[in-house]
C-alpha cells in the first residue's frame, strides 16, 4: 500500500474516485508498519460500529426462504424431547448444524467481540469463524483479538480466514500457516467479495488469477479449506470450479441480509468518495438470493453446503437443510449480544437451535438427517428464478 503525495491527488469531480485515505500509487513512500496496524484497527472498529448503528440489511432484496414452505405434519409419532439436532461437518461433531460466521477481528472491540463467541460456541458444542485474519500478521496486539478464540474454545470448531484478493496478491503459502496456527484452526476459509472491495475505501479489487491460488492454497495445508461469499452469493458455476480444485465445502453467503455494500457505503460517505458512495447505493442489494444460491449450488456440487446471508431463525435453518445445506452460519444477530457477554450469545443461539426443533417437531423429522427429506414447497419469485434458470 502506498501513499500518494496530497499534491498529486485530483479533487475534481469524477477523479475523487481516486480520493481515498491511503492512496495506490506507483511511486511515494511505503505506509509504515504503525500506520498500517492503525488503519487496520480503524477500519475494523468502523465495520463494527456500522453493523452495530446503521442499518445495513438489504433493502428490497430477500433471502426468499418466505418462498419455501413445509407441509405441517398432524402426526409427527415423535416426542420432542427427542428431537436429535446433532450433525458433523468436516469430520467435526456439532451438537447443531449451525455456525457462527465469520465476523471480525484485528481491533480492541474485535477481542472482546471474539471472546464472547468463542466461549458461546464452546459450551454449546457448535463452531464459529474469525473475520479477515491478515492482520493478525503484523502486530501480537492485533494477534491476539484472533487467538483469544481458541484461547476460549479449546475443543469447539474453529476456521481461519483470508480474503482471496489478498491470496492474488501474493500472500504466501507459510503466511497462511501461521494463520491457521495462530488458532490451531480446523479449517481454512477463504472469502470472495468483489464487492466489497469495490465499494471498501481502501479496497483491493484483485481477483485474477484467484483460484489457481486457491488451488495452491488446497494443495500446501493439510487442513481443509472453505470458500464463502461475503453477502452477494456463490453460484453453480462457482462452485463446481471450486470444488474441481479440491475446496472440501461451499458457504454460499448469499444476499438478503447484512449489506457489505451498505458498510462501505456509510465508510465512503464519511470520507467523501462521492463515486464509491454512488456504487455503494447501487450495488446494496445485488447478488443471488440466499435461498436460489443454496438450490443452485446443492445441485452443482457434493461437497458440503453451508447456508449463510440472512439466516435469522431456526425455521430458515432448517428449510436451508431441507434444501440440501448441511450447515447454517448466522453473524450479524450475534454481533450486539457478544458486545454484551457470552451468556447474551448463547441465547440467540439456544433462540435459534429452538427454532430449529419445533420445526423438526412440526414436519415429523426427529433427526438432522430425516429433516433432509422433509417435503416442502417452493413458490413465488424463488419458484420462478429457479424455472428460469434451468
Amino acid at each position: 500500500m502506498i501513499v500518494m503525495p496530497c499534491a498529486a491527488v485530483r479533487q475534481d469531480g469524477d477523479s475523487q474516485i481516486y480520493k481515498y485515505r491511503y492512496i495506490r500509487s506507483n511511486y511515494g513512500n511505503p505506509l509504515s508498519m504503525e500506520e498500517r496496524i492503525k488503519e487496520i484497527m480503524s477500519r475494523k472498529e468502523d465495520h463494527i460500529n456500522i453493523c452495530l448503528n446503521k442499518p445495513v440489511q438489504a433493502r428490497r432484496a430477500h433471502t426468499l426462504f418466505e418462498c419455501v414452505n413445509f407441509l405441517n405434519n398432524a402426526l409427527p409419532e415423535v416426542n420432542f424431547e427427542e428431537m436429535d439436532t446433532a450433525t458433523t461437518f468436516l469430520g467435526h461433531k456439532f451438537s447443531a448444524p449451525l455456525i457462527v460466521g465469520a465476523m471480525t477481528g484485528g481491533a480492541t472491540l474485535a477481542k472482546t467481540v471474539n471472546k464472547n463467541l468463542a466461549k458461546a460456541v464452546e459450551d454449546l458444542g457448535l463452531g464459529m469463524v474469525v473475520g479477515s485474519q491478515r492482520a493478525g500478521l503484523y502486530d501480537k496486539t492485533l494477534e491476539e483479538t484472533y487467538a483469544v478464540v481458541r484461547d476460549n474454545a479449546p475443543n469447539a470448531f474453529i476456521g481461519s480466514n483470508v480474503g482471496g484478493a489478498q491470496l492474488s496478491k501474493g500472500l504466501s503459502i507459510e503466511d497462511a500457516k501461521k494463520l491457521l496456527e495462530m488458532l490451531d484452526a480446523d479449517a481454512f476459509y477463504v472469502h470472495l467479495n468483489p464487492l466489497q472491495e469495490i465499494v471498501q475505501p481502501e479496497g483491493e479489487p484483485y481477483f485474477k488469477n484467484v483460484l489457481s491460488k486457491i488451488k495452491e492454497l488446497v494443495e500446501a495445508v493439510n487442513t481443509p479449506v472453505v470458500v464463502k461469499e461475503v453477502g452477494a452469493g456463490i453460484s453453480g458455476t462457482n462452485a463446481k470450479q471450486l470444488e474441481n480444485i479440491g475446496v472440501k465445502a461451499i458457504e454460499v453467503a448469499g444476499t438478503g441480509g447484512t449489506s457489505y455494500s451498505a458498510v462501505e457505503y456509510y465508510r465512503a460517505v464519511d470520507q467523501k468518495l462521492r463515486l464509491k458512495t454512488e456504487i455503494g447505493e447501487l450495488f446494496w442489494d445485488w447478488g443471488i438470493p440466499t435461498a436460489l444460491a443454496v438450490s443452485l449450488v446443492r445441485k452443482a456440487v457434493k461437497i458440503p453446503v453451508v447456508a449463510s446471508g440472512g439466516i435469522r431463525n431456526g425455521q430458515e435453518m432448517a428449510k436451508a437443510i431441507a434444501m440440501g445445506a448441511n450447515m447454517c452460519a448466522s453473524a450479524w444477530p450475534l454481533l450486539k449480544p457478544a458486545m454484551t457477554s457470552s451468556e447474551k450469545v448463547k441465547e440467540k443461539l439456544e433462540e435459534m437451535i429452538y427454532g430449529l426443533k419445533v420445526t423438526m417437531f412440526l414436519t415429523g423429522c426427529s433427526s438432522i438427517k430425516e429433516l433432509c427429506k422433509a417435503p416442502y414447497m417452493i413458490t413465488g419469485e424463488l419458484a420462478e428464478l429457479i424455472t428460469a434458470l434451468r
